[in-house]
């Protein structure tokens, strides 16, 4: 039993107070979810503004050239792709528009803007770039095919049939220098034992 003076919360009253905060955390995360939904819808309606505007340009590319993809995301963060590597999207501030690539040294900003108008000449200018690109890429492939082949000449000396030869001048170099130094061993040495051949000499005539 409770003491004189003991103040009492019944159990019931206490689990009422636990409802209502958790009524209070759901009823900020259904205000922030939807703060969050309206940025969202926000940028898609912006990025889809853009893709309106740049639609002349889409029109253009005709379809059998399968460099871009002109697609709107839905997600978290959507996105206007142009093609599989670079994108437009929204900045932090919900206004301003980056266009960005990404390469193999990282994501780099094409343009970055609130103004609609200049970011979407930069997306036409990339896809005009893109464009040219492929056409040298193209025109390359058919000039390198339509090169004329080259006349037939004398044939010329393979690389093994020279070193056999290289080879052969050295071997017969060596050998003459063998040879030279053979005839001036035996030169100095008759010179140095003329006296003891010159007897020898005498005693072998008839």
């Amino acid at each position: 039993m409770p003491e004189a003076g003991e103040t009492v919360t019944p159990i019931n009253q206490a689990r009422s107070k636990l409802s209502e905060a958790v009524r209070d955390v759901k009823n900020a995360l259904a205000d922030r979810d939807d703060v969050v939904v309206d940025m969202r819808e926000a940028h898609r309606m912006r990025l889809e503004l853009l893709a309106s505007e740049l639609s002349p340009v889409f029109a253009d590319v005709t379809s059998d050239i399968d460099y871009f993809d002109f697609a709107l995301s839905s997600g978290l963060q959507p996105r206007l792709w142009i093609d599989a590597v670079s994108h437009v999207a929204m900045g932090r501030d919900r206004r301003t528009y980056r266009f960005v690539k990404d390469t193999r040294l990282g994501r780099v900003v094409l343009a970055e803007s609130p103004d609609m108008k200049i970011v979407g000449d930069q997306v036409t200018r990339y896809v005009a770039e893109r464009l040219v690109e492929r056409q040298r890429l193209m025109e390359g492939g058919i000039e390198s095919m339509e090169q004329p082949k080259p006349q037939a000449g004398p044939p010329t000396e393979t690389k093994p049939q020279a070193d056999v030869r290289t080879r052969g001048r050295t071997i017969l170099s060596w050998l003459g220098l063998v040879l030279v130094g053979v005839l001036a061993g035996l030169a100095v040495s008759t010179a140095l034992f003329w006296d003891r051949l010159l007897p020898l000499i005498e005693t072998l005539r008839p």
